[in-house]
């Protein structure tokens, strides 16, 4: 049995596939009173749809999103908000050849042999496409978190082997992503790392990279040790989405490489508030936040879907075969899971300041 929801107070189940009627998204939980429109779902869907710029998919599809229920004279009242996105553009015939061919660096064999019953056109379930409902989801978290000035912002520090050593300040960084196509806050960088994706694209290639996301504005205390962390929940969240291979918090990695007098976040007064000279521990002790920044990185594997040969078996005979992927891919996933970033942090931040009592089960 699948599992598509997620959330323990602040529920979000998610449905659709690549190629079928449409995508979209159940958010159970919501509070009431809260104000929320179609353009505040369409402004964060615009920014992960295909077809905006040529280092992503040339799948045109506008993803229009449709409010089914949940709003009443501009307000949430409280029951199942359901929204959906209708597939306009899906060329199913370009997938003919994967019924019996798992497509390498895919979900397919796993589908197929978990499930027997599988839509393999473009990746159905198991596609990027369907982050459209993570997105519909973390629209309305965004507009809750808004109320509270706390912002989730992703942006890319790496493409393949070209990385920003640059520091810059969240607002910087929230004005720069949006003066390039990677969205990367180092504009000189950006440029290097757009003409790598380019180039990869004119090779039938991909290439993967890091995405950033930073919480800023959190109080102080959510999460529910032991079982479920703010940053396990984070992690589990981050993971989840489909092309994530790896997540950091704070440091991360490089924290097995220090001591501990070179990692402790040292304790002072600012303003008779309790902060940290630095923030190695990514704003989160104990499986709960600290007050200071959420800061988490993902690593983002290279977009399976590449042009030429690639070796497979047949599972109707059982034997060696090959395989030569047809339709529209992106070269490169990272700029367009920023958005599905900062929308999975933002659902699980929501659940945890409901469950914490920070906000209202009920009403805003």
């Amino acid at each position: 049995m699948a599992s598509n929801t997620t959330g323990e107070i602040f529920k979000i189940t998610t449905f659709g596939a690549s190629h079928g009627t449409a995508l979209g998204a159940i958010i159970d939980g919501c509070p009431a009173g809260l104000e929320l429109s179609k353009e505040d779902i369409q402004l964060e869907l615009k920014k992960r749809r295909p077809g905006t710029s040529n280092i992503t998919t040339p799948r045109d599809e506008k993803d229009q999103v449709e409010i089914l229920s949940g709003i009443f004279d501009g307000k949430t009242d409280g029951t199942p908000i359901t929204a959906i996105v209708r597939n306009k553009d899906q060329r199913s015939k370009n997938y003919d050849n994967l019924i019996n061919n798992p497509r390498p660096g895919h979900g397919d064999l796993c589908w197929q042999k978990k499930f027997g019953h599988y839509d393999y056109r473009g990746g159905g379930r198991g596609s990027g496409r369907i982050t459209i409902g993570h997105v519909i989801g973390g629209a309305v978290s965004k507009k809750i978190l808004e109320k509270y000035n706390i912002t989730v912002t992703a942006h890319v520090i790496s493409i393949h082997n070209i990385t920003t050593e640059k520091k810059y300040s969240l607002d910087q960084i929230k004005e720069n992503i949006t003066k390039n196509n990677v969205r990367c806050a180092d504009i000189e960088k950006a440029k290097e790392m757009e003409e790598r994706i380019l180039q990869a694209k004119n090779e039938g290639n991909s290439v993967g990279g890091i995405v950033e996301i930073i919480i800023d504005n959190i109080p102080l205390g959510l999460g529910q040790p032991v079982f479920d962390k703010l940053d396990g929940d984070l992690a589990k969240a981050l993971m989840n989405i489909g092309a994530v291979k790896g997540v950091e918090v704070g440091l991360g990695f490089e924290s097995a490489a220090l001591t501990g007098k070179e990692f402790n976040d040292q304790y002072f007064l600012e303003n008779d508030k309790i902060v940290t000279k630095t923030n190695n521990c990514g704003g989160i002790l104990g499986g709960m936040s600290n007050g200071m920044p959420v800061i988490l990185r993902i690593a983002v594997k290279p977009t399976p879907s590449v042009s030429g040969i690639q070796k497979t078996v047949n599972l109707v005979n059982n034997k060696e075969s090959t395989i030569e992927i047809e339709g529209r891919h992106d070269p490169c996933i990272c700029p367009r899971i920023t958005t599905v970033a900062e929308s999975a942090c933002s659902m699980v931040v929501v659940d945890h300041m409901i469950r914490a009592g920070f906000i209202h089960p009920d009403k805003i």
